[in-house]
């Protein structure tokens, strides 16, 4: 998931600032189809796709408007450890608010459910013990708020995100098993999947801080074997679609594999679905050549 803010600075010393601590994206997406040992670019974020990828031998440059993101993402691929960003900070806040209205949401229950494996029980525990009348009142009201002070967000997800994030919630637990789906670990209970390797040290990845259309402009044409946009056009205009979908062209070569995810239901450009554990996204997709 990409930041939407501004450069920031970092300070030494103080904890950064960061939108997003940890990512939401099934990284097995982009390993699924890129070109072995490729050089690849990624949106850097909190850098999880980004070492994923160089962990696979691809030679990645992390391209982030973000500059306090941008330092984040350098630390954490130097080996040090996730820090809570301004999304996992309100995470944590709607687990706390779910909690205590549904008993199932509380952290041992939750734990409980995370640990099956059988797709047919988690989807029943799902439709009995956790979408609950209350939890459905609760999402209803939050995200209306949400709405309310984000409206630039607001505007790229779907009417009545409430309901659209149930029903991808009870969608992906009825597809994935959870007791080795981290993405449904970090986000349902805020820790990390316990069959989830622990991070290691990433060396290699060239971080740049840079507009993404500006920096796919400036390379050699073809330069790339790949890129993974995370979800770069929710939000921006259909003119900087037209601008990204042209630095692609440029910058990637003929046929080279490009990711691209959405909150929205349907991907902002044409492309071919991939699979995606990670709960949240309407679409993740392989953009069609040309596209």
């Amino acid at each position: 998931m990409s930041s939407p803010w501004q450069p920031g600075r970092l300070t030494p010393g103080r904890r950064p600032q960061v939108m997003f601590g940890r990512m939401y994206e099934d990284h097995a997406a982009e390993l699924a189809v890129f070109p072995a040992g490729g050089r690849v670019l990624a949106i850097a974020s909190a850098g999880d796709t980004a070492a994923a990828l160089a962990r696979a031998g691809h030679r990645v440059t992390a391209v982030d408007i973000n500059a306090t993101q941008l330092g984040y993402a350098r630390a954490r691929l130097a080996g040090a450890p996730a820090l809570d960003g301004t999304a996992e900070r309100l995470q944590a806040v709607a687990r706390r608010a779910a909690a205590a209205l549904v008993p199932a949401w509380r952290p041992r229950a939750m734990e409980r459910f995370l640990r099956l494996d059988d797709v047919g029980v988690q989807r029943q525990w799902w439709r009995r013990e956790l979408d609950h009348p209350r939890l459905r009142a609760l999402m209803y009201l939050a995200l209306r708020r949400a709405g309310v002070v984000r409206r630039r967000l607001w505007g790229a997800l779907p009417p009545r995100f409430d309901v659209v994030l149930r029903d991808r919630l009870a969608a992906g637990i009825a597809r994935h098993p959870n007791v080795t789906n981290p993405w449904a670990w970090r986000l349902l209970l805020g820790r990390e999947c316990p069959h989830r390797p622990p991070d290691t040290p990433v060396h290699g990845v060239e971080l740049v801080h840079a507009d993404v259309v500006a920096h796919l402009r400036s390379v050699p044409r073809g330069w790339y074997d790949a890129a993974t946009l995370s979800n770069v056009l929710d939000g921006p205009s259909a003119s900087f679609a037209a601008e990204l979908s042209a630095a692609v062209r440029h910058a990637v070569r003929p046929g080279g594999p490009v990711v691209l995810r959405t909150l929205g239901t349907a991907a902002p450009l044409p492309g071919t679905p991939l699979p995606d554990r990670s709960l949240l996204w309407g679409a993740v997709v392989q953009l069609d050549s040309g596209a």
